[in-house]
């Protein structure tokens, strides 16, 4: 499929996707529809086993367009249309079947860091950084992924000052895995995608089918949803080819069966 506000490629079973709106990607609607579109798409896709998510020029996303705001009201029913496609934008990502790899390559804010939020690793460029500015023009939301992240303190700061944090104190938390000079984001997405891409296919899925579900499950159940996972996995040609290859001391070689 073609997309107007995204950019897609596929190589080496991982799929790069581009928020690609300049001058900062914000998100209006036509981008958010697009989103649920690449995600779900990608989802079903045999050819990709990673993806990584990142944005054109020197911001990530700048957040939701507020050109799109102000006529919404006006509307019976147009705040609730609009609501429901942010929050399917959002979960789209969220419920990707495939890992994905946020490479923050400028600022992230409001509904911009809400997707590094739906994503599984985040790395970041020096220059990138979070907020939640909603409160700067009048909105109040993202309070439930802060306090998620950040201590009661930092995240209620955040929220009521619109407060950015920037990528190296993001590293400091612990919350990113890497800060780099910006030409070596990339560079370090990739390697980190084809290190993930190499593993078994039918075991990537499950593993990131346990780390969200499992993030909603109470730990005795959780536990209990792995082991299944694992006894179901042991059946496959992939984990006989995984445990023969280390014995043998050689790299294995996957069919995803």
């Amino acid at each position: 499929m073609t997309y107007k506000q995204l950019l897609l490629t596929v190589e080496e079973r991982i799929a790069t996707v581009t928020l690609n709106r300049p001058p900062v990607n914000a998100q209006n609607a036509e981008l958010r529809a697009e989103l649920t579109e690449v995600f779900d798409e990608l989802s079903d896709r045999d050819d990709v086993m990673v993806v990584i998510l990142t944005g054109s020029g020197k911001v990530f996303s700048a957040g939701a367009d507020i050109r799109e705001r102000p006529n919404l009201a006006a509307t019976t029913g147009a705040y609730s249309r609009h609501n429901r496609l942010v929050r399917e934008a959002f979960n789209a990502v969220v419920e990707c079947t495939k890992p994905i790899i946020c490479a923050i390559n400028g600022p992230a804010m409001g509904a911009g860091f809400g997707l590094v939020i739906a994503s599984d690793i985040w790395v970041a460029s020096e220059n990138a950084y979070i907020s939640m500015p909603e409160i700067n023009v009048g909105l109040a939301g993202g309070m439930t992924y802060l306090q998620k992240f950040f201590s009661q303190s930092r995240a209620r700061r955040m929220f009521y000052t619109g407060m950015k944090v920037d990528a190296k104190e993001m590293y400091r938390l612990g919350l990113i895995e890497a800060c780099l000079p910006p030409e070596e984001l990339m560079p370090y997405a990739l390697e980190l995608a084809r290190e993930m891409a190499s593993k078994s296919p039918t075991a990537l899925r499950l593993a990131k089918e346990a780390a969200r579900m499992t993030a909603l499950m109470p730990t005795r159940d959780a536990y209990r949803y792995e082991q299944n996972n694992t006894v179901a996995l042991s059946k496959t040609e992939d984990t006989k080819e995984a445990q023969r290859a280390f014995l043998e001391k050689r790299a294995p070689v996957y069919t995803g069966r």
